[in-house]
């Protein structure tokens, strides 16, 4: 199947009050357990690469974005490829030539005002290109002068206000929320604030983006689908998936010597994992 856009998977996403999943990929393993756990369930699926996944690729995009193209354009779902957490001007400017048709532009560790600015600068240069843009805002209280968090740092939020006009300003076509959710999470313990996801959803025009997913209970992202989340991020939980199946695999045969063997298993579990998340957000189709 031709490569989809990340944009269209989540405009439909949003019109049918569901979300699309969109799962971070690190190694060919992560790029053929996400198509597997999709084709489970029947359901479109975003496969992204991090700026981070870029520098253990050692610097290099092409390798696996080649590779992510290459699966999805013989899967049999939609997909698309999202280059996720950008902060590299320079990363930027090789997505339309790799295949990618989103960008998230992460300036949000900038004051305010930076952000905008450098956030308006990456979203005229990427329309003028056919690129969906993602952004972030989340903020915290504290003193005048204090260095911005991170947008899902514990406590963090983002406001509906200054939201709408970033919205406005930037020209983003979705905006990443800090509702509650922090990356990273090994244990699914985080909950949502609803009653500010209600406001962000009233206020806001563009699709929702639900970042650090993986700390979510399913019944916690399944709610978070109803409020107004129209992209669910899905990154750590994979890992634990496969180092998990990995690790057990390992210690029951210490004698492998064999990648295949491992990486099997890793595969597999990372394939379960796909396919749970998209059954928790209702996003089949």
């Amino acid at each position: 199947m031709p490569l989809t856009s990340t944009g269209e998977l989540v405009a439909r996403a949003a019109a049918a009050r569901s979300a699309v999943a969109s799962f971070n990929i690190i190694t060919l393993e992560h790029v053929e357990a996400v198509i597997a756990g999709a084709e489970t369930v029947d359901a479109p699926v975003v496969l992204q690469v991090s700026e981070n996944a870029v520098r253990f690729r050692q610097g290099r995009l092409l390798p696996l974005a080649r590779a992510a193209v290459a699966a999805a354009e013989r899967a049999a779902v939609p997909v698309a490829l999202h280059l996720d957490h950008v902060q590299s001007d320079a990363l930027l400017r090789q997505a339309p030539d790799a295949g990618f048709s989103s960008v998230m532009y992460d300036a949000a560790r900038l004051p305010y005002a930076d952000n905008l600015s450098a956030t308006r600068a990456a979203v005229d240069w990427a329309h003028a290109r056919g690129l969906w843009i993602e952004a972030e805002l989340g903020e915290i209280g504290g003193k005048a002068g204090q260095p911005v968090p991170d947008a899902h740092a514990p406590g963090a939020r983002t406001d509906p206000d200054r939201a709408c006009a970033f919205v406005a300003d930037s020209g983003v076509d979705a905006l990443a929320v800090a509702v509650g959710t922090t990356h990273a999470m090994t244990t699914r313990t985080a909950a949502v604030d609803h009653a500010l996801l209600k406001r962000l959803a009233a206020a806001l025009d563009v699709p929702l983006v639900l970042h650090g997913s993986s700390g979510l209970p399913d019944d916690e992202l399944a709610a978070a689908v109803t409020g107004g989340i129209a992209k669910v991020n899905v990154g750590t939980a994979l890992n634990i998936a496969m180092t998990g199946a990995v690790r057990e695999y390992l210690t029951a045969h210490p004698e492998a010597v064999d990648s295949r063997g491992y990486l099997t298993v890793g595969r597999d579990a990372m394939t379960r994992a796909v396919a749970g998340t998209i059954r928790a957000l209702g996003a089949v189709r």
